[in-house]
């Protein structure tokens, strides 16, 4: 059994009865070295595999003993960090720059997704799949003047549109990273010219 700082200790509940006790939770999110985590972040880490309802009832739990806080970004996405004394969150470089690269579709779980559970995540997929039915629809206006054979063909409509969806999706995929490695050739490029060239 790992120490806990005195400050948490002192106000956990010393239950061992439970699957998922409330000293597990703890040292789970302090092993990780995180400055925050989501709910499915925690349920992922612990074991035994417990369900997401039981790991947010111990953050609760918590919660109402001052162990952790929790602040909601963006919309509905609740994040838990442990409320040291002498915490400065949400303020702290390290859990802004953290939290700079976590998206909504980052913490959407299959669960999620078949209870409808995380607004943010799947408002953000239907947005994706709004953009990627736009794309299909602009070559569908190209296909009639330049002859493009539909790439993936069966006699079941949806498994045709899934399978040009992915294909699509592939391709756009291939598209951006070959961008992005154009960009970062032309910023390296332009890092070792001179000044004088740099600036024209």
């Amino acid at each position: 059994m790992s120490t806990l700082p005195p400050w948490v200790e002192n106000r956990i509940e010393h239950n061992l009865d439970k699957k998922l006790t409330q000293r597990h939770v703890v040292e789970t999110m302090l092993e990780a070295e995180r400055p925050y985590f989501s709910a499915e972040q925690i349920r992922v880490r612990v074991q035994p595999d417990v369900s997401k309802e039981t790991v947010r009832l111990r953050l609760n739990e918590l919660r109402e003993r001052d162990v952790i806080a929790a602040d909601t970004y963006p919309e509905s996405i609740t994040l838990y960090y442990l409320n040291h004394p002498e915490s400065n969150w949400p303020l702290s470089p390290e859990g802004k720059e953290a939290l700079a690269f976590e998206t909504p579709l980052e913490t959407l779980s299959a669960t999620d997704f078949v209870h409808l559970r995380n607004p943010a995540g799947i408002r953000t997929l239907v947005l994706a799949g709004f953009q990627l039915t736009l794309v299909l629809f602009a070559i569908g206006i190209v296909a009639p003047v330049i002859p493009i054979d539909s790439l993936v063909e069966s006699t079941n409509g949806y498994w045709e549109a899934g399978g040009n969806l992915f294909v699509v999706c592939f391709v756009l995929l291939l598209a951006e990273r070959l961008a992005r490695e154009i960009r970062a050739k032309r910023r390296a490029t332009k890092s070792v010219l001179p000044d004088s060239i740099r600036s024209k």
